[in-house]
């Protein structure tokens, strides 16, 4: 039987429904029967299907969903508190100034190496022999750019693939390549060409090794500065710079923030300087999630050993320290009460002072928190598709269900269709039976009758006495 000339459906603004008319006057009962097998089975095959389906959603949905009890968040809590205290007594406020001497030292140690100088002058001296074409230029005055911000305004000053990109370039096209701190880009003629190579090899040898032995004789304090600054950009503010050199975003003013910040003192000793420290900052905060991961996993073993009674069924997903809704929320309460720790004691430290109050801040353990909630709310939202998810599925299963119901009405509509066929010939058949029996009878009876008419003759004529003896007797049975 046709399956599409059967199925009408109806829609109405959201709504569609769609529903079959089985006729089970005007088909044969077995082409019926089998359209039906085939459809009921169809439907269990979807039903597991969505069971498994169902089963998969279940286990994501016990992943994204917190389980955490009270054990959990005293540890939470403790860990936190724990963090503040030692970021309160050992690691004290956030010092630029140490920093940036920190990272002034670094880079002095490795201009004494590559200089081959103990002294960092004269390392200084060996490693100013590498020049680069774009300090030659002689127009700096004329296009807003200072010796004082050169190194920020040059693109060959940057330590970046930009900055190397631009070196090699300097060397085929005699061009340097600047922006000022108006956000104008440009373009300047080298002045020295001694300082481009004759040919390939050269120019690639200057683009490439000058400019590296230059970078590093100019990552220190330039001569005649006083405190620190001025050396070469870091790698965040040059990239800053970069970005500055684009269409329309040299039109904004952070051209001159950039220019400001350098000016001010942060290079590359600075940005050293910061990492630092931050890094120092880092130490409770790693402590912090080491103590809460270490007791989620350990927390979670005993927990799987005293359910599987044996090492070889854990699941060890149920136990890894990784990407789950109970150790998410417990890493946010640990760091949320790290932070809350943390700002009360610089509160307390800074006394007012809106300066000292910031420097007591662990900056890390804010960005931690940041994660800690981008993570909660990124699994909530995951956690609430899955949930519409299955949803669906068990609307779907129910749906699925109610249309087996209906074929499997619709097959018993068949049965009893059969069965009151199967009735009415059975009833043919016993008013058949009967007819049958009673012309029968009838028979037996004339037969009966006639045998009685001959019985009594013989009776009178008084013949075969013995044969008549024998009919009473059977008569008689």
């Amino acid at each position: 039987m046709s399956n599409n000339e059967n199925i009408f459906s109806e829609e109405n603004d959201d709504l569609k429904v769609e529903y079959e008319i089985i006729n089970i006057e005007q088909s044969q009962d077995e082409e019926i029967k089998k359209y039906i097998q085939d459809k009921i089975q169809n439907i269990d095959n979807v039903i597991d299907i969505n069971d498994s389906k169902l089963e998969e959603y279940n286990k994501q949905l016990k992943k994204f969903t917190n389980q955490a009890d009270a054990l959990d968040y005293t540890v939470a809590i403790s860990s936190g508190i724990l963090a503040g205290i030692i970021d309160s007594f050992f690691v004290g406020d956030f010092s630029l100034s140490d920093g940036k001497k920190w990272g002034n030292e670094q880079l002095e140690k490795i201009v004494k190496k590559l200089g081959k100088n103990d002294n960092i002058y004269e390392a200084k001296k060996n490693l100013e022999k590498f020049h680069i074409p774009s300090d030659t230029s002689k127009v700096w005055s004329k296009k807003n750019i200072t010796p004082h911000t050169h190194r920020i305004d040059d693109l060959a000053h940057h330590a970046s693939l930009v900055g190397l990109i631009s070196s090699i370039t300097t060397q085929f096209t005699e061009i340097s390549y600047f922006q000022n701190r108006f956000g104008e880009n440009l373009c300047l003629d080298i002045t020295d060409k001694g300082l481009i190579g004759n040919n390939l090899s050269e120019k690639i040898f200057a683009g490439t090794v000058n400019w590296f032995y230059h970078l590093v004789s100019d990552m220190t304090k330039s001569e005649g500065n006083i405190g620190y600054g001025m050396g070469i950009p870091g790698p965040i503010l040059s990239l800053a710079k970069e970005l500055s050199m684009l269409p329309y975003i040299n039109k904004t003013k952070l051209p001159q923030i950039i220019d400001y910040f350098y000016v001010k003192g942060f290079d590359l000793r600075a940005e050293l300087g910061v990492l630092q420290q931050l890094g120092k900052q880092a130490i409770p905060v790693i402590l912090n999630e080491v103590l809460v991961r270490v007791f989620y996993f350990f927390s979670r073993l005993i927990k799987e050993y005293k359910e599987k009674e044996n090492f070889k069924d854990i699941e060890w997903k149920n136990v890894l320290p990784y990407k789950n809704r109970t150790l998410t929320r417990m890493l946010t309460i640990s760091s949320g009460t790290f932070l809350a720790f943390d700002l009360l004691d610089a509160g307390i430290r800074s006394a007012g002072n809106w300066g000292a109050f910031v420097l007591r801040v662990n900056f890390v353990n804010v960005g931690r928190f940041t994660v800690s909630c981008y993570n909660e709310y990124k699994m909530e939202r995951e956690k609430e598709k899955i949930e519409k998810d299955i949803l669906e599925l068990y609307n779907q299963q129910l749906s699925l269900n109610n249309i087996k119901l209906s074929y499997n009405i619709v097959g018993m509509w068949i049965s009893t269709k059969e069965a009151v066929e199967n009735i009415d010939e059975i009833l043919d058949s016993i008013q058949k039976s009967v007819s049958y029996i009673e012309n029968s009878n009838k028979e037996q009876k004339e037969k009966v009758e006639k045998i009685g008419s001959h019985i009594d003759i013989m009776k009178k004529e008084n013949k075969n006495e013995k044969l008549l003896k024998n009919l009473k007797s059977i008569l008689s049975e």
